[in-house]
């Protein structure tokens, strides 16, 4: 085998910015187009419900598209089903995936019909409590789109991970593709239906590849979106096993869509997309989301930009370095600052509670940021940005 190619690290963080959809001109107005083409190049948005600012797979696209209209998201991921674009399943976590990736994954939804994955209490519910199971689906099917409030008496058992069997009984049957979201709630609470009543014909009668094949897709999925990375970081995209990581990364390295390279002080070796671009320069800045892709794998965020990241939420207060939900600056081909934020709705405001600058900041990330701060600000509809 020939040497691997040595790249920059300054190159390899430009191919990854650049794969993210960084380093262009935001749309003078987002459309669904857009949108489509920022969820397809990312394979993904990562759900989460804490709305402190927005929820999470709200700012993804608002980092690279600048102030879309999140009713665009709200339709495609949960209005009229001839207007599903994406749908709701387990990828990096709870996500937001475009539709057609809904064959890659049932693989998955078979290993959880067959009690072979998801958390343990949700498997017993594949083998010795299949009966309770299926009386459960059997409702959804009688009676149409039910949320976990509508069994358990409405009750769990307290706590997030406190859920009444109702609860784990249905999220059994989402893993193993029994039912899908049909909706949110108010709340944000998932409201589950048949999936043939939520996905259209055309999808569901799509032909499932092998496992093999699926799981080589989805890490050829991941390459394009990464641009350059590690075995981990492509494994990790899509929560894949080291195993299957290994023979699908090998598979795409035998037909030449991975390349392998080294990239200076990574001490792992990297893989290059065939069709990963290579700009000489990256300009733009974006506020990021806890938990968008350039980001949520924390290594990776150090290796690329000597930038560590944890999130803070579930650290006490007394204890948090930069606060409660901080997002990181991006400016041109760096990662800058951390501001943490709070929508005040009630009083129409973005408030910055800490900001916090990496040490060799440019003298103009201020000027910068408060610009990106704006421009959420208008985006999340609030009049002002005041301090916390």
């Amino acid at each position: 085998m020939n040497p691997r190619a040595t790249i920059s690290l300054a190159a390899a963080r430009r191919i990854a910015l650049a794969a993210q959809g960084f380093g262009v001109p935001r749309p003078a107005i987002s459309g669904p187009r857009d949108l489509a083409r920022t969820v397809d190049r990312l394979s993904l948005h990562q759900i989460d419900s804490v709305n402190v600012v927005a929820r999470a797979h709200y700012l993804p696209a608002f980092s690279r598209l600048g102030a879309y209209d999140q009713a665009l998201l709200d339709r495609a991921a949960w209005g009229p089903k001839r207007e599903r674009r994406l749908f709701e399943y387990w990828a990096h976590e709870a996500s937001l995936l475009p539709i057609t990736l809904h064959p890659l994954l049932r693989w998955r939804m078979a290993a959880a019909d067959r009690g072979q994955s998801g958390w343990k209490s949700m498997r017993r519910f594949a083998v010795e409590r299949r009966a309770e199971a299926e009386t459960v689906l059997a409702r959804i099917r009688g009676e149409g789109p039910l949320a976990a409030s509508d069994f358990d008496n409405g009750k769990g058992r307290g706590g997030w991970w406190e859920w009444g069997d109702g609860k784990v009984a249905l999220e059994f049957l989402f893993w193993a593709g029994h039912v899908t979201t049909r909706t949110r709630r108010g709340n944000f609470e998932r409201v589950y239906d048949l999936p043939e009543r939520v996905i259209p014909a055309a999808i569901l009668d799509l032909p499932a590849p092998s496992e093999a094949d699926a799981q080589r897709q989805l890490v050829e999925r991941s390459a394009r979106a990464l641009g350059i990375a590690t075995a981990g970081d492509l494994r990790d995209y899509f929560r894949l096993s080291p195993e299957a990581g290994r023979a699908a990364i090998a598979s795409l390295l035998e037909e030449g869509t991975l390349v392998p390279v080294a990239v200076a002080g990574w001490h792992q070796p990297a893989y290059l997309h065939k069709d990963a671009r290579h700009p000489r320069r990256i300009e733009g800045q974006a506020l990021l989301a806890p938990f968008d892709p350039l980001v949520w794998e924390r290594s990776r965020a150090e290796r690329l930009f000597g930038f560590r990241y944890r999130i803070e939420i579930y650290t006490p207060a007394e204890k948090r370095v930069h606060g409660y939900y901080v997002l990181p600056f991006l400016m041109d081909e760096r990662l800058v600052a951390r501001v943490d934020l709070k929508a005040d709705r009630q009083n129409s405001q973005l408030i910055v509670r800490n900001t916090s600058f990496e040490p060799d900041a440019p003298a103009e990330t201020g000027e910068r940021l408060a610009t990106e701060l704006r421009l959420m600000a208008g985006w999340l509809g609030l009049e002002t940005v005041s301090p916390g």
